[in-house]
């Protein structure tokens, strides 16, 4: 029996964040919206029961923008761009704050009406998945709106689809009809379809790859197509640069992995003005200790134990520094996750000013059912013992 014509299907949510504060705030609707304010940005009620919304003019602090409308990128604003320079670009654009439990609520809605319809998923992050529909005998643009449709259903929310021979142009493909679109493509296309787009458009192609290969004059992906494999392994090496090739002629065999285990789990605060530890003591340490119970629960939640324990620091001057301490048995607790962190961090310098802080967990195992934990105690870790 011949195998089936590979189909995968890469849906994204469009503007993701966006969209969900949309359905809370409607009037909002055809507006530049920016997602990526704090607690104290929340839209204030007036006397008359109107909103008053903050407007990025207003932001102060060194954020970066989670995500935008389409009417605020026609602007230049994106996502993770500093909200500083996006409120010059854009300083009327309404600001919003983040609400990451409402994101994860209506992402589990769209991926359970997906799994209705179609079960062969790969979960690429809240708002992406990969679905293979190799083996669905539908018509696949008909197929392919019956899962839009479903997902508006749950959510209320538009999705685009682009379907492919393979992962990589899938992911290429919901990018072109972008918001609420369905892209078909099949072999004969990538040279119409893929070809002339910019080479940054393959995911796996970063920024400075991109610049590297623009002074080699390779600029479009039918450029990188054509290329001389010794130029770009003189200037790549062999691996990447026959990968390079082979994403450039639309090639990749990755399977839809329909079941996954993390490697790590990790809570980081970037904070809105540089800290020390001895004179922002106190704010340090109850962030310290935030971060420590949030990771806790994320672990609780998700049903895991962390057995090594590590932190991570960002000083001023960008230079970032780790530590890690491996448990002597695994644990989804916050009072020994925060006293782990501790032990990482006493052997850190702490003589600079500091911009992050983050608290990971790694050597993931799966969990019985969770027991009585006790309470996480609030103490001093930023003291110099």
């Amino acid at each position: 029996m011949l195998s089936p014509v590979r189909r995968i299907a890469h849906l994204d949510m469009d503007a993701f964040y966006a969209s969900v504060e949309l359905l809370r705030y409607p009037e909002l609707r055809g507006y530049p919206v920016v997602v990526g304010g704090g607690s104290k940005h929340h839209p204030e009620v007036q006397a008359d029961g109107s909103l008053r919304y903050f407007k990025l003019r207003d932001y102060v602090g060194r954020g970066v923008v989670t995500t935008s409308t389409y009417e605020a990128r026609a602007l230049g604003v994106f996502s993770g761009m500093g909200m500083m320079k996006a409120a010059r670009l854009s300083p009327d654009a309404i600001l919003l704050p983040t609400d990451f439990d409402a994101y994860r609520r209506h992402s589990r809605l769209f991926k359970n009406a997906v799994a209705e319809l179609a079960p062969l998923i790969e979960d690429r992050g809240i708002d992406e998945i990969y679905i293979d529909l190799s083996d669905i005998d539908d018509d696949i643009r008909t197929l392919a709106q019956r899962i839009k449709d479903a997902v508006n259903a749950a959510t209320g929310l538009t999705c685009s689809i682009g379907i492919a021979p393979n992962k990589l142009l899938a992911k290429i493909c919901s990018e072109l009809d972008k918001p609420n679109g369905i892209t078909l493509l099949t072999r004969d296309d990538i040279a119409t379809r893929i070809w002339p787009l910019s080479v940054k458009k393959i995911n796996g192609i970063g920024p400075k790859a991109v610049e590297k290969l623009a002074v080699m004059g390779l600029h479009s992906i039918a450029d990188l197509a054509k290329a001389d494999p010794a130029l770009l392994q003189e200037n790549f090496g062999r691996t990447y640069s026959e990968w390079l090739l082979r994403a450039a002629n639309g090639e990749d065999n990755r399977p839809v992995v329909t079941s996954s285990e993390p490697k790590s789990i990790s809570r980081e605060s970037t904070f809105e003005r540089d800290l020390h530890a001895k004179s922002d003591r106190n704010e340090l340490t109850d962030i310290f200790t935030s971060l420590c119970t949030r990771l806790a629960g994320d672990l609780q939640r998700k049903g895991y134990l962390g057995a090594t324990v590590g932190i991570k620091l960002r000083f001023a001057d960008f230079r970032t520094v780790t530590r890690d301490l491996t448990l002597t048995a695994a644990t989804d607790d916050a009072a020994v996750i925060r006293r782990a962190a501790g032990e990482c961090l006493r052997r850190i310098t702490l003589d600079r000013r500091l911009r992050l802080l983050g608290v990971r967990a790694s050597a993931l195992s799966k969990k019985e059912p969770a027991t009585d934990r006790p309470a996480l105690m609030q103490g001093d870790l930023f003291q110099n013992d």
